[in-house]
């Protein structure tokens, strides 16, 4: 059995369920502290989070992570115990595997190869790791981020290991993720009763129009390393729960995914402007998740890339899509980011599970990344 395996067989055997951290960090501290870490612990809230480095030089490259988990759901559909971190058929099982925990193995024993071979690497390597990125994210990486900026400690390349792989292990960089508009819409109707419509005001009939127009229009057209905004609505809600009564309210919850061709401020405009446009008496509770972030080029998704062909003998492909991650609380610091993980195909699913033997090639690949950019 690998390190990188044993590890994060380790971690999914910690039940570490978002914001819980149940021991991770403190694994990970006493290896890192091993080869020369110095490690701050940072509890914000009810969330742990660490911060650790090694030298005091620039340039700062950062791995960034979460020991946090989603919910496992019955754990009786599991064909293997979700944290038993069960091997079976070259396939490593549990919740976590994919996400994150295999990445923060690979991570571990990548630094413990590279110090060992390169005891006197230039400037310094350092790990921002948080236990509320699947839950709300309000106590991890954006407040560790906040006291960064106070101390003035500057991150220049950071690697997140979220499960950016579709086919096999480093076939794609994630160099960077669309924003995330939520909003939650309630449209004012008159209740009634639905044989007497003239005295009622029914507000899903008033919203339908104004929905299926905003679903129509092309807010923007992309760019070349962005798809276009996509609005969807995710729920609606209306009615007592009686078939004879006409709703009082709707309530609406949609999103956007935007990409750099638009912002904020426009989408909420243009947005109210529709709204507006078709008569609706309306309450609107928008809520950003993150603006879209890029690192188009750079040492950083260039050491990343010479790593995957070095490691695996196949080029790698850069993509922006994808949900959100805690990548888009680092880049606004002038960070050049990528996300570089598992494959991605079992996450936040029953049976979550990864390949086993590309955890490996994963360590390898963050090893050559660490050479490419810090060897002395």
């Amino acid at each position: 059995m690998s390190n990188t395996l044993e590890l994060a067989q380790a971690l999914i055997q910690r039940r570490s369920i978002t914001p819980d951290d149940a021991g991770c960090q403190d694994l990970m501290i006493q290896r890192l502290e091993a080869i020369g870490f110095q490690v701050e612990r940072l509890r914000f809230g009810d969330v742990d989070n660490f911060w650790a480095r090694r030298g005091q030089s620039g340039p700062l490259f950062c791995f960034a992570g979460h020991t946090d988990v989603v919910p496992t759901g019955p754990e009786s559909e599991w064909t293997h115990p979700p944290f038993e971190a069960v091997v079976a058929d070259g396939q490593l099982h549990g919740r976590g595997a994919a996400d994150m925990k295999g990445s923060l193995a690979a991570m571990i024993v990548a630094c413990e190869n590279f110090v060992a071979a390169h005891p006197d690497h230039k400037g310094s390597i350092a790990f921002l790791i948080t236990s509320d990125e699947e839950g709300p994210a309000d106590n991890g990486t954006v407040k560790v981020m906040e006291w960064l900026e106070q101390r003035q400690e500057a991150i220049d390349y950071c690697l997140v290991g979220e499960p950016s792989s579709t086919d096999r292990v480093g076939d794609i960089i994630k160099n960077g993720r669309r924003g995330s508009l939520g909003c939650v819409l309630t449209v004012k109707g008159i209740q009634g009763h639905v044989a007497y419509p003239h005295l009622a005001r029914n507000p899903v009939h008033q919203a339908a129009p104004a929905l299926a127009e905003l679903a129509a229009t092309q807010w923007d057209n992309g760019n070349d390393h962005f798809p276009a905004t996509s609005f969807q609505v995710s729920n609606i809600q209306a009615g007592t729960g009686a078939t004879n009564v006409i709703p009082g309210h709707c309530e609406v919850v949609f999103n956007f995914r935007f990409s750099t061709e638009t912002n904020e401020a426009d989408l909420r405009q243009r947005t109210e402007a529709i709204l507006d446009k078709h008569g609706l008496e309306y309450t609107i509770d928008w809520k950003l998740s993150g603006h879209p972030f890029l690192t188009a080029e750079g040492e950083l998704v260039e050491a990343a890339q010479k790593a995957i062909l070095n490691t695996t003998g196949k080029p790698t492909q850069l993509s922006t899509a994808g949900g959100t991650s805690d990548g888009r609380f680092i880049a606004p610091s002038g960070a050049q980011v990528v996300e570089l993980g598992p494959v991605n195909a079992t996450i936040h699913q029953v049976d979550e599970h990864t390949n086993a033997a590309e955890l490996d090639t994963l360590e390898r690949i963050y090893t050559d990344t660490l050479k490419h950019l810090l060897a002395e």
